[in-house]
Protein backbone atom coordinates (compact mmCIF):
# COMPACT_ATOMS: atom_id res chain seq x y z
CA UNK A 1 0.00 0.00 0.00
CA UNK A 2 1.08 3.55 -0.72
CA UNK A 3 0.90 6.18 2.03
CA UNK A 4 -2.56 7.72 1.88
CA UNK A 5 -1.09 11.21 1.38
CA UNK A 6 0.53 9.99 -1.86
CA UNK A 7 -2.77 8.51 -3.03
CA UNK A 8 -4.52 11.78 -2.19
CA UNK A 9 -2.08 13.81 -4.25
CA UNK A 10 -2.98 11.84 -7.39
CA UNK A 11 -6.44 13.41 -6.93
CA UNK A 12 -5.08 16.89 -6.22
CA UNK A 13 -5.85 16.60 -2.51
CA UNK A 14 -3.33 18.01 -0.02
CA UNK A 15 -2.86 17.26 3.66
CA UNK A 16 -5.07 20.18 4.75
CA UNK A 17 -8.01 18.42 3.08
CA UNK A 18 -7.48 15.17 4.99
CA UNK A 19 -8.10 13.70 8.43
CA UNK A 20 -5.86 10.58 8.45
CA UNK A 21 -6.91 7.31 10.09
CA UNK A 22 -3.48 5.73 10.35
CA UNK A 23 -1.20 5.58 7.31
CA UNK A 24 -3.58 4.03 4.77
CA UNK A 25 -6.98 5.71 5.19
CA UNK A 26 -8.21 9.26 5.59
CA UNK A 27 -11.38 11.29 5.69
CA UNK A 28 -11.75 13.98 3.03
CA UNK A 29 -13.09 17.37 4.07
CA UNK A 30 -16.15 18.17 1.91
CA UNK A 31 -14.89 21.75 1.76
CA UNK A 32 -12.93 20.68 -1.35
CA UNK A 33 -16.22 20.83 -3.27
CA UNK A 34 -16.38 24.58 -2.64
CA UNK A 35 -13.19 25.22 -4.58
CA UNK A 36 -12.60 25.12 -8.35
CA UNK A 37 -12.31 21.77 -10.06
CA UNK A 38 -8.66 20.77 -10.34
CA UNK A 39 -8.89 19.30 -13.84
CA UNK A 40 -10.11 20.58 -17.19
CA UNK A 41 -12.95 18.96 -19.09
CA UNK A 42 -16.18 17.28 -18.12
CA UNK A 43 -15.83 14.33 -15.70
CA UNK A 44 -17.60 11.11 -16.63
CA UNK A 45 -19.47 8.74 -14.32
CA UNK A 46 -19.60 5.00 -15.10
CA UNK A 47 -22.09 2.74 -13.32
CA UNK A 48 -21.32 -0.95 -12.77
CA UNK A 49 -24.25 -3.28 -12.12
CA UNK A 50 -24.92 -7.00 -12.56
CA UNK A 51 -27.35 -9.74 -13.47
CA UNK A 52 -29.45 -11.34 -10.72
CA UNK A 53 -27.05 -12.50 -7.98
CA UNK A 54 -26.37 -16.16 -7.28
CA UNK A 55 -24.19 -18.03 -4.82
CA UNK A 56 -21.98 -18.92 -7.80
CA UNK A 57 -20.71 -15.35 -7.96
CA UNK A 58 -20.90 -12.48 -10.44
CA UNK A 59 -18.15 -10.21 -9.11
CA UNK A 60 -19.63 -6.73 -9.44
CA UNK A 61 -17.38 -5.07 -6.85
CA UNK A 62 -14.32 -6.98 -8.06
CA UNK A 63 -15.06 -5.91 -11.63
CA UNK A 64 -15.44 -2.26 -10.61
CA UNK A 65 -12.08 -2.38 -8.88
CA UNK A 66 -10.33 -4.20 -11.73
CA UNK A 67 -11.81 -1.75 -14.23
CA UNK A 68 -10.53 1.16 -12.15
CA UNK A 69 -7.03 -0.30 -12.11
CA UNK A 70 -7.23 -0.80 -15.87
CA UNK A 71 -8.11 2.89 -16.30
CA UNK A 72 -5.05 3.75 -14.21
CA UNK A 73 -2.87 1.54 -16.42
CA UNK A 74 -4.22 3.41 -19.46
CA UNK A 75 -3.08 6.69 -17.92
CA UNK A 76 -6.55 7.99 -17.04
CA UNK A 77 -7.37 10.16 -14.04
CA UNK A 78 -9.76 7.85 -12.20
CA UNK A 79 -11.36 7.48 -8.79
CA UNK A 80 -13.71 4.77 -7.54
CA UNK A 81 -16.78 5.61 -5.44
CA UNK A 82 -17.96 2.56 -3.49
CA UNK A 83 -20.08 1.64 -0.48
CA UNK A 84 -18.64 0.67 2.89
CA UNK A 85 -19.17 -2.93 4.04
CA UNK A 86 -21.62 -3.76 6.82
CA UNK A 87 -20.66 -6.10 9.65
CA UNK A 88 -23.86 -8.07 9.05
CA UNK A 89 -22.78 -9.77 5.80
CA UNK A 90 -19.15 -10.01 6.97
CA UNK A 91 -20.14 -12.23 9.89
CA UNK A 92 -23.17 -13.77 8.19
CA UNK A 93 -23.22 -15.46 4.80
CA UNK A 94 -21.95 -13.08 2.11
CA UNK A 95 -18.57 -12.07 3.53
CA UNK A 96 -16.69 -8.81 3.10
CA UNK A 97 -17.27 -6.05 0.56
CA UNK A 98 -13.83 -5.03 -0.67
CA UNK A 99 -13.52 -7.20 -3.80
CA UNK A 100 -11.26 -10.20 -4.11
CA UNK A 101 -8.19 -11.76 -5.68
CA UNK A 102 -5.97 -9.09 -7.24
CA UNK A 103 -8.86 -6.64 -7.54
CA UNK A 104 -9.29 -5.59 -3.96
CA UNK A 105 -9.58 -2.39 -1.90
CA UNK A 106 -7.07 -2.25 0.94
CA UNK A 107 -6.58 -2.47 3.88
CA UNK A 108 -9.47 -4.92 3.53
CA UNK A 109 -9.53 -6.17 7.14
CA UNK A 110 -9.86 -2.66 8.58
CA UNK A 111 -12.37 -1.58 5.93
CA UNK A 112 -14.59 -4.61 6.54
CA UNK A 113 -14.39 -4.36 10.34
CA UNK A 114 -15.27 -0.95 11.82
CA UNK A 115 -13.28 1.10 9.21
CA UNK A 116 -13.53 4.76 10.31
CA UNK A 117 -16.58 4.23 12.49
CA UNK A 118 -19.22 5.62 10.09
CA UNK A 119 -21.66 2.75 10.68
CA UNK A 120 -21.28 3.11 14.43
CA UNK A 121 -21.93 6.86 14.20
CA UNK A 122 -25.12 6.26 12.21
CA UNK A 123 -26.17 3.59 14.73
CA UNK A 124 -25.54 5.89 17.69
CA UNK A 125 -27.32 8.90 16.15
CA UNK A 126 -30.28 6.75 15.10
CA UNK A 127 -30.64 5.18 18.54
CA UNK A 128 -30.18 8.53 20.30
CA UNK A 129 -33.35 9.74 18.56
CA UNK A 130 -35.15 6.54 19.60
CA UNK A 131 -34.08 7.06 23.21
CA UNK A 132 -35.24 10.68 23.16
CA UNK A 133 -38.67 9.62 21.89
CA UNK A 134 -39.12 7.05 24.66
CA UNK A 135 -37.84 9.56 27.18
CA UNK A 136 -40.44 12.05 25.96
CA UNK A 137 -43.16 9.46 26.51
CA UNK A 138 -41.87 8.83 30.04
CA UNK A 139 -41.75 12.49 31.10
CA UNK A 140 -45.21 13.83 30.35
CA UNK A 141 -45.48 13.45 26.55
CA UNK A 142 -46.06 17.14 25.78
CA UNK A 143 -46.23 16.44 22.03
CA UNK A 144 -49.04 13.97 22.54
CA UNK A 145 -47.21 11.03 20.94
CA UNK A 146 -49.28 7.91 20.66
CA UNK A 147 -47.15 5.04 21.98
CA UNK A 148 -48.33 2.79 19.15
CA UNK A 149 -47.75 5.63 16.69
CA UNK A 150 -43.97 5.83 17.12
CA UNK A 151 -42.51 4.58 13.83
CA UNK A 152 -38.81 5.26 14.46
CA UNK A 153 -37.12 1.89 15.25
CA UNK A 154 -33.73 1.13 16.73
CA UNK A 155 -30.83 -0.20 14.64
CA UNK A 156 -27.71 -2.34 15.00
CA UNK A 157 -25.09 -3.23 12.41
CA UNK A 158 -25.49 -6.96 12.87
CA UNK A 159 -27.72 -9.75 11.59
CA UNK A 160 -29.93 -10.54 14.60
CA UNK A 161 -33.34 -12.06 13.87
CA UNK A 162 -34.25 -12.07 17.59
CA UNK A 163 -34.46 -8.25 17.47
CA UNK A 164 -36.90 -8.00 14.55
CA UNK A 165 -39.83 -7.46 16.92
CA UNK A 166 -39.29 -6.38 20.53
CA UNK A 167 -41.20 -5.04 23.53
CA UNK A 168 -39.69 -2.01 25.25
CA UNK A 169 -40.20 -0.44 28.65
CA UNK A 170 -40.75 -3.56 30.75
CA UNK A 171 -39.80 -3.57 34.41
CA UNK A 172 -42.08 -1.00 36.04
CA UNK A 173 -42.72 2.75 36.00
CA UNK A 174 -39.06 3.78 36.21
CA UNK A 175 -38.16 1.80 33.07
CA UNK A 176 -40.27 3.70 30.57
CA UNK A 177 -43.59 3.17 28.80
CA UNK A 178 -44.16 -0.41 27.55
CA UNK A 179 -44.69 -0.60 23.79
CA UNK A 180 -43.87 -2.78 20.81
CA UNK A 181 -41.03 -1.80 18.47
CA UNK A 182 -38.40 -3.34 16.22
CA UNK A 183 -34.74 -3.27 15.20
CA UNK A 184 -33.42 -2.86 11.66
CA UNK A 185 -29.90 -3.43 10.44
CA UNK A 186 -28.01 -0.12 10.25
CA UNK A 187 -27.50 -0.45 6.50
CA UNK A 188 -31.29 -0.38 6.02
CA UNK A 189 -31.93 2.56 8.32
CA UNK A 190 -33.46 5.79 7.11
CA UNK A 191 -30.61 7.75 8.67
CA UNK A 192 -28.09 5.83 6.55
CA UNK A 193 -30.10 6.80 3.46
CA UNK A 194 -30.17 10.43 4.59
CA UNK A 195 -26.39 10.43 5.07
CA UNK A 196 -25.88 8.96 1.61
CA UNK A 197 -28.25 11.36 -0.18
CA UNK A 198 -27.22 14.55 1.63
CA UNK A 199 -25.30 17.18 -0.38
CA UNK A 200 -23.80 18.89 2.70
CA UNK A 201 -24.32 19.30 6.43
CA UNK A 202 -27.23 21.73 6.03
CA UNK A 203 -28.96 19.35 3.62
CA UNK A 204 -28.47 16.56 6.15
CA UNK A 205 -29.91 18.80 8.89
CA UNK A 206 -32.97 19.54 6.75
CA UNK A 207 -33.47 15.85 6.00
CA UNK A 208 -33.21 14.89 9.67
CA UNK A 209 -35.57 17.65 10.79
CA UNK A 210 -38.32 16.71 8.31
CA UNK A 211 -38.17 13.01 9.22
CA UNK A 212 -41.49 11.64 10.45
CA UNK A 213 -40.87 9.71 13.65
CA UNK A 214 -44.33 9.39 15.20
CA UNK A 215 -48.03 10.24 15.02
CA UNK A 216 -50.22 11.85 17.66
CA UNK A 217 -53.68 10.71 18.63
CA UNK A 218 -55.20 12.73 15.76
CA UNK A 219 -52.90 10.92 13.28
CA UNK A 220 -50.93 14.08 12.55
CA UNK A 221 -47.21 13.57 11.94
CA UNK A 222 -44.52 14.39 14.50
CA UNK A 223 -41.12 15.24 13.00
CA UNK A 224 -37.61 15.47 14.42
CA UNK A 225 -37.89 19.26 14.22
CA UNK A 226 -40.61 19.16 16.87
CA UNK A 227 -38.68 16.68 18.99
CA UNK A 228 -35.56 18.85 18.85
CA UNK A 229 -32.95 16.10 18.39
CA UNK A 230 -31.37 17.16 15.07
CA UNK A 231 -28.45 19.08 16.60
CA UNK A 232 -27.28 16.20 18.77
CA UNK A 233 -27.61 13.75 15.88
CA UNK A 234 -25.53 16.01 13.63
CA UNK A 235 -22.86 16.24 16.33
CA UNK A 236 -22.55 12.45 16.27
CA UNK A 237 -22.49 12.43 12.46
CA UNK A 238 -19.91 15.21 11.95
CA UNK A 239 -17.04 12.93 10.93
CA UNK A 240 -19.30 10.30 9.35
CA UNK A 241 -20.43 12.88 6.79
CA UNK A 242 -16.90 13.04 5.36
CA UNK A 243 -16.00 10.50 2.61
CA UNK A 244 -13.23 7.98 3.30
CA UNK A 245 -10.19 7.74 1.02
CA UNK A 246 -8.44 4.38 0.56
CA UNK A 247 -6.83 2.60 -2.42
CA UNK A 248 -6.89 -0.53 -4.53
CA UNK A 249 -4.05 -3.05 -4.42
CA UNK A 250 -2.59 -1.23 -7.45
CA UNK A 251 -2.87 2.22 -5.86
CA UNK A 252 -5.98 3.55 -7.60
CA UNK A 253 -7.80 5.98 -5.28
CA UNK A 254 -11.14 4.87 -3.82
CA UNK A 255 -13.71 6.93 -1.93
CA UNK A 256 -15.73 4.50 0.23
CA UNK A 257 -18.64 6.09 2.00
CA UNK A 258 -22.06 4.97 3.17
CA UNK A 259 -23.46 1.49 2.91
CA UNK A 260 -27.20 1.09 2.32
CA UNK A 261 -28.25 -2.38 1.16
CA UNK A 262 -29.95 -2.50 -2.24
CA UNK A 263 -32.58 -5.13 -1.46
CA UNK A 264 -33.96 -3.27 1.59
CA UNK A 265 -32.63 0.27 0.99
CA UNK A 266 -31.42 2.32 -2.01
CA UNK A 267 -28.08 0.56 -2.43
CA UNK A 268 -25.72 3.39 -3.47
CA UNK A 269 -22.66 5.04 -1.95
CA UNK A 270 -22.96 8.64 -0.80
CA UNK A 271 -23.66 11.62 -3.05
CA UNK A 272 -20.82 13.44 -1.30
CA UNK A 273 -18.30 10.73 -2.22
CA UNK A 274 -19.52 10.57 -5.81
CA UNK A 275 -19.41 14.33 -6.26
CA UNK A 276 -16.01 14.59 -4.57
CA UNK A 277 -14.66 11.95 -6.96
CA UNK A 278 -16.15 13.80 -9.95
CA UNK A 279 -14.61 17.03 -8.64
CA UNK A 280 -11.12 15.54 -8.39
CA UNK A 281 -10.90 13.00 -11.27
CA UNK A 282 -11.86 12.70 -14.95
CA UNK A 283 -13.38 9.23 -14.65
CA UNK A 284 -15.44 7.96 -11.73
CA UNK A 285 -16.50 4.32 -11.44
CA UNK A 286 -19.30 3.48 -9.05
CA UNK A 287 -21.54 0.49 -8.40
CA UNK A 288 -25.07 -0.10 -7.20
CA UNK A 289 -25.92 -3.08 -5.01
CA UNK A 290 -27.16 -6.49 -6.17
CA UNK A 291 -28.71 -6.78 -9.67
CA UNK A 292 -29.71 -3.93 -11.97
CA UNK A 293 -33.35 -4.39 -10.95
CA UNK A 294 -32.52 -3.30 -7.39
CA UNK A 295 -29.56 -0.99 -6.79
CA UNK A 296 -29.20 0.39 -10.31
CA UNK A 297 -32.89 1.25 -10.69
CA UNK A 298 -32.68 3.16 -7.41
CA UNK A 299 -29.39 4.72 -8.52
CA UNK A 300 -31.19 6.34 -11.45
CA UNK A 301 -34.65 6.98 -10.02
CA UNK A 302 -33.55 8.12 -6.56
CA UNK A 303 -29.86 9.10 -6.44
CA UNK A 304 -29.39 10.61 -9.91
CA UNK A 305 -32.75 12.37 -9.75
CA UNK A 306 -31.98 13.80 -6.29
CA UNK A 307 -28.35 14.80 -6.92
CA UNK A 308 -28.49 15.80 -10.59
CA UNK A 309 -26.11 13.04 -11.71
CA UNK A 310 -25.93 11.19 -15.03
CA UNK A 311 -23.86 8.34 -16.42
CA UNK A 312 -21.58 8.12 -19.43
CA UNK A 313 -21.73 4.32 -19.53
CA UNK A 314 -23.36 1.35 -17.78
CA UNK A 315 -21.46 -1.92 -17.31
CA UNK A 316 -23.47 -5.10 -16.67
CA UNK A 317 -21.42 -7.86 -15.02
CA UNK A 318 -22.18 -11.53 -15.66
CA UNK A 319 -20.33 -14.78 -15.16
CA UNK A 320 -20.55 -18.18 -16.83
CA UNK A 321 -21.17 -19.81 -13.46
CA UNK A 322 -24.06 -17.50 -12.59
CA UNK A 323 -25.63 -18.01 -16.01
CA UNK A 324 -25.45 -21.78 -15.45
CA UNK A 325 -27.42 -21.34 -12.22
CA UNK A 326 -30.05 -19.31 -14.06
CA UNK A 327 -30.02 -22.05 -16.68
CA UNK A 328 -31.01 -24.65 -14.11
CA UNK A 329 -27.69 -26.12 -12.94
CA UNK A 330 -27.15 -26.98 -9.27
CA UNK A 331 -24.23 -25.55 -7.25
CA UNK A 332 -22.33 -28.86 -7.26
CA UNK A 333 -22.59 -29.05 -11.07
CA UNK A 334 -20.98 -25.72 -11.94
CA UNK A 335 -17.45 -27.07 -12.41
CA UNK A 336 -18.65 -29.23 -15.31
CA UNK A 337 -18.46 -27.61 -18.75
CA UNK A 338 -22.01 -27.03 -19.95
CA UNK A 339 -22.50 -24.51 -22.79
CA UNK A 340 -26.18 -25.43 -23.06
CA UNK A 341 -26.77 -24.39 -19.43
CA UNK A 342 -25.02 -21.09 -20.12
CA UNK A 343 -27.33 -20.54 -23.08
CA UNK A 344 -30.36 -21.45 -20.97
CA UNK A 345 -29.37 -18.75 -18.47
CA UNK A 346 -29.10 -15.97 -21.06
CA UNK A 347 -32.74 -14.78 -20.63
CA UNK A 348 -31.75 -13.33 -17.26
CA UNK A 349 -28.96 -11.37 -18.92
CA UNK A 350 -31.37 -10.30 -21.66
CA UNK A 351 -33.89 -8.95 -19.14
CA UNK A 352 -31.30 -6.78 -17.42
CA UNK A 353 -30.17 -5.42 -20.79
CA UNK A 354 -33.78 -4.51 -21.54
CA UNK A 355 -34.00 -2.82 -18.15
CA UNK A 356 -30.94 -0.69 -18.88
CA UNK A 357 -32.50 0.29 -22.21
CA UNK A 358 -35.62 1.49 -20.36
CA UNK A 359 -33.47 4.29 -18.94
CA UNK A 360 -32.20 5.20 -22.40
CA UNK A 361 -28.77 3.77 -21.58
CA UNK A 362 -26.63 1.41 -23.70
CA UNK A 363 -25.18 -1.48 -21.66
CA UNK A 364 -21.73 -3.01 -21.89
CA UNK A 365 -21.60 -6.67 -20.87
CA UNK A 366 -18.52 -7.60 -18.82
CA UNK A 367 -17.99 -11.34 -18.50
CA UNK A 368 -16.07 -11.94 -15.28
CA UNK A 369 -14.12 -15.04 -16.25
CA UNK A 370 -13.46 -17.72 -13.65
CA UNK A 371 -10.54 -20.14 -13.91
CA UNK A 372 -12.76 -23.11 -14.81
CA UNK A 373 -14.71 -21.39 -17.61
CA UNK A 374 -14.14 -22.99 -21.01
CA UNK A 375 -13.65 -21.09 -24.25
CA UNK A 376 -16.82 -22.71 -25.58
CA UNK A 377 -18.87 -21.43 -22.62
CA UNK A 378 -17.43 -17.94 -22.95
CA UNK A 379 -18.13 -18.09 -26.67
CA UNK A 380 -21.83 -18.68 -26.03
CA UNK A 381 -22.11 -15.32 -24.25
CA UNK A 382 -19.87 -13.51 -26.73
CA UNK A 383 -21.83 -14.67 -29.77
CA UNK A 384 -25.15 -13.83 -28.15
CA UNK A 385 -24.01 -10.29 -27.34
CA UNK A 386 -22.69 -9.83 -30.87
CA UNK A 387 -26.04 -10.98 -32.29
CA UNK A 388 -27.85 -8.49 -30.04
CA UNK A 389 -25.46 -5.67 -30.92
CA UNK A 390 -24.39 -5.31 -27.28
CA UNK A 391 -20.76 -4.30 -26.56
CA UNK A 392 -18.95 -7.16 -24.81
CA UNK A 393 -15.62 -7.82 -23.12
CA UNK A 394 -14.07 -10.65 -21.10
CA UNK A 395 -12.24 -9.66 -17.92
CA UNK A 396 -9.79 -11.67 -15.81
CA UNK A 397 -9.12 -9.03 -13.16
CA UNK A 398 -9.56 -11.43 -10.22
CA UNK A 399 -6.44 -13.30 -11.32
CA UNK A 400 -4.63 -10.56 -13.24
CA UNK A 401 -5.63 -7.26 -11.62
CA UNK A 402 -5.94 -4.21 -13.83
CA UNK A 403 -4.11 -5.97 -16.67
CA UNK A 404 -6.99 -8.42 -16.91
CA UNK A 405 -9.56 -5.64 -17.39
CA UNK A 406 -7.81 -3.65 -20.14
CA UNK A 407 -10.09 -5.00 -22.88
CA UNK A 408 -13.13 -3.99 -20.84
CA UNK A 409 -11.67 -0.55 -20.10
CA UNK A 410 -11.12 0.17 -23.78
CA UNK A 411 -14.72 -0.81 -24.60
CA UNK A 412 -16.03 1.42 -21.80
CA UNK A 413 -13.93 4.36 -22.99
CA UNK A 414 -15.17 3.93 -26.55
CA UNK A 415 -18.82 3.71 -25.51
CA UNK A 416 -18.64 6.60 -23.03
CA UNK A 417 -17.01 8.93 -25.51
CA UNK A 418 -19.20 8.14 -28.53
CA UNK A 419 -22.51 6.61 -27.43
CA UNK A 420 -23.59 8.45 -24.28
CA UNK A 421 -27.06 10.00 -23.92
CA UNK A 422 -28.83 11.49 -20.87
CA UNK A 423 -30.74 8.91 -18.85
CA UNK A 424 -34.55 8.88 -18.72
CA UNK A 425 -36.29 8.33 -15.36
CA UNK A 426 -38.57 5.33 -15.22
CA UNK A 427 -41.48 7.40 -13.92
CA UNK A 428 -42.40 10.99 -13.11
CA UNK A 429 -42.73 12.17 -9.51
CA UNK A 430 -46.20 13.47 -10.36
CA UNK A 431 -47.39 9.91 -11.07
CA UNK A 432 -49.44 8.26 -8.35
CA UNK A 433 -47.59 5.98 -5.92
CA UNK A 434 -49.34 2.95 -7.39
CA UNK A 435 -48.28 4.00 -10.92
CA UNK A 436 -44.66 4.38 -9.83
CA UNK A 437 -44.62 0.93 -8.25
CA UNK A 438 -46.29 -0.54 -11.33
CA UNK A 439 -43.71 1.11 -13.61
CA UNK A 440 -40.79 -0.43 -11.70
CA UNK A 441 -42.46 -3.84 -11.34
CA UNK A 442 -43.31 -4.20 -15.02
CA UNK A 443 -40.24 -2.55 -16.59
CA UNK A 444 -37.53 -3.79 -14.21
CA UNK A 445 -38.87 -7.12 -12.93
CA UNK A 446 -41.10 -8.18 -15.84
CA UNK A 447 -44.16 -8.53 -13.59
CA UNK A 448 -47.58 -8.90 -15.16
CA UNK A 449 -49.21 -6.73 -12.49
CA UNK A 450 -48.95 -5.53 -8.89
CA UNK A 451 -51.14 -6.75 -6.06
CA UNK A 452 -51.60 -4.54 -2.99
CA UNK A 453 -52.60 -6.12 0.31
CA UNK A 454 -55.25 -4.35 2.38
CA UNK A 455 -52.51 -3.03 4.65
CA UNK A 456 -50.66 -1.61 1.62
CA UNK A 457 -53.84 0.02 0.35
CA UNK A 458 -54.31 1.68 3.75
CA UNK A 459 -50.71 2.88 3.55
CA UNK A 460 -51.37 4.34 0.09
CA UNK A 461 -54.36 6.30 1.35
CA UNK A 462 -52.43 7.55 4.40
CA UNK A 463 -49.47 8.71 2.29
CA UNK A 464 -51.81 10.62 -0.01
CA UNK A 465 -53.64 12.14 2.97
CA UNK A 466 -50.39 13.39 4.47
CA UNK A 467 -49.18 14.87 1.18
CA UNK A 468 -46.16 12.64 0.48
CA UNK A 469 -47.37 10.99 -2.74
CA UNK A 470 -44.86 12.89 -4.89
CA UNK A 471 -41.84 11.02 -3.46
CA UNK A 472 -39.96 8.37 -5.48
CA UNK A 473 -40.32 4.71 -4.49
CA UNK A 474 -37.62 2.50 -3.01
CA UNK A 475 -38.78 -1.09 -3.48
CA UNK A 476 -37.54 -3.64 -0.96
CA UNK A 477 -37.44 -7.01 -2.70
CA UNK A 478 -35.47 -10.24 -2.67
CA UNK A 479 -32.18 -9.95 -4.54
CA UNK A 480 -32.23 -13.62 -5.55
CA UNK A 481 -34.89 -13.28 -8.24
CA UNK A 482 -36.35 -10.73 -10.62
CA UNK A 483 -39.67 -11.57 -8.95
CA UNK A 484 -40.53 -11.30 -5.23
CA UNK A 485 -40.09 -15.09 -4.89
CA UNK A 486 -36.40 -15.91 -4.21
CA UNK A 487 -36.81 -19.42 -5.64
CA UNK A 488 -37.61 -18.22 -9.18
CA UNK A 489 -34.34 -18.11 -11.14
CA UNK A 490 -33.67 -17.04 -14.70
CA UNK A 491 -36.33 -14.77 -16.17
CA UNK A 492 -39.69 -15.39 -14.50
CA UNK A 493 -42.85 -14.71 -16.51
CA UNK A 494 -46.52 -14.13 -15.73
CA UNK A 495 -46.15 -13.26 -12.05
CA UNK A 496 -47.59 -10.57 -9.80
CA UNK A 497 -45.54 -8.48 -7.41
CA UNK A 498 -47.16 -8.46 -3.98
CA UNK A 499 -46.83 -5.20 -2.03
CA UNK A 500 -47.19 -5.87 1.69
CA UNK A 501 -46.68 -2.40 3.17
CA UNK A 502 -45.46 1.07 2.21
CA UNK A 503 -43.40 3.05 4.73
CA UNK A 504 -42.77 6.78 4.66
CA UNK A 505 -39.11 7.87 4.79
CA UNK A 506 -39.63 11.62 4.55
CA UNK A 507 -36.07 12.45 5.60
CA UNK A 508 -34.49 10.19 3.01
CA UNK A 509 -37.03 11.50 0.53
CA UNK A 510 -38.62 8.25 -0.66
CA UNK A 511 -41.28 5.67 0.09
CA UNK A 512 -40.09 2.19 1.10
CA UNK A 513 -42.26 -0.43 -0.61
CA UNK A 514 -42.06 -3.81 1.14
CA UNK A 515 -42.76 -6.76 -1.14
CA UNK A 516 -43.03 -10.51 -0.62
CA UNK A 517 -41.35 -11.74 2.56
CA UNK A 518 -38.54 -9.16 2.60
CA UNK A 519 -37.31 -8.13 6.08
CA UNK A 520 -35.23 -5.12 7.14
CA UNK A 521 -33.31 -7.16 9.72
CA UNK A 522 -31.48 -10.16 8.21
CA UNK A 523 -30.74 -13.29 10.22
CA UNK A 524 -27.56 -15.32 10.49
CA UNK A 525 -27.30 -18.58 8.52
CA UNK A 526 -27.12 -21.95 10.24
CA UNK A 527 -23.33 -21.70 10.31
CA UNK A 528 -22.33 -18.01 10.18
CA UNK A 529 -18.96 -16.90 8.85
CA UNK A 530 -18.31 -15.37 12.28
CA UNK A 531 -17.33 -18.86 13.51
CA UNK A 532 -14.29 -18.77 11.18
CA UNK A 533 -12.84 -15.52 12.59
CA UNK A 534 -9.87 -15.29 14.91
CA UNK A 535 -7.05 -12.97 15.91
CA UNK A 536 -3.67 -14.69 15.44
CA UNK A 537 -0.43 -12.86 16.24
CA UNK A 538 -2.21 -9.56 15.81
CA UNK A 539 -3.66 -10.48 12.39
CA UNK A 540 -7.34 -11.08 11.64
CA UNK A 541 -7.96 -14.44 9.97
CA UNK A 542 -11.15 -15.93 8.55
CA UNK A 543 -12.38 -12.81 6.76
CA UNK A 544 -13.81 -13.64 3.32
Amino acid sequence: MQPILDVARTLGLESEHLFPYGSFAAKVDPVVLEGPRKRDGQPRLVLVSAITPTAAGEGKTTTTIGLGDAFTRLGKSVCLALREPSLGPCFGMKGGGTGGGRSCVVPSDRINLHFTGDFHAVTAAHNLLAAILDNHLHFGNELGLEARGIVWPRVIDMNDRALRDVVLGLGGRTHGVPRESRFEITAASELMAMLCLAENVEDLRARIERTVVAYNRERDVITVREVGAAGAMLALLRDALMPNLVQTMEGTPVLMHGGPFANIAHGCNSVLATKTALHQADWVLTEAGFGFDLGAEKFFDIKCRSAGLDTAAVVLVASVRALKVHGGRKPDELDQADPSAVEAGLPNLAKHIESINHFGERPIVALNRFAGDTDEEVGVVRRWCEEQGVPFAVATHFADGGEGALELARVVLEEAEHHSDPYRPLYELEDSVAEKIHAVATAMYGARDVEFTRAAERDLHEIERLGYADLPVCIAKTHSSLSDDPKLRGRPHDFELTVRNIELNAGAGFLVVLTGDILRMPGLPRRPLALDFDLVAGEIVGLR
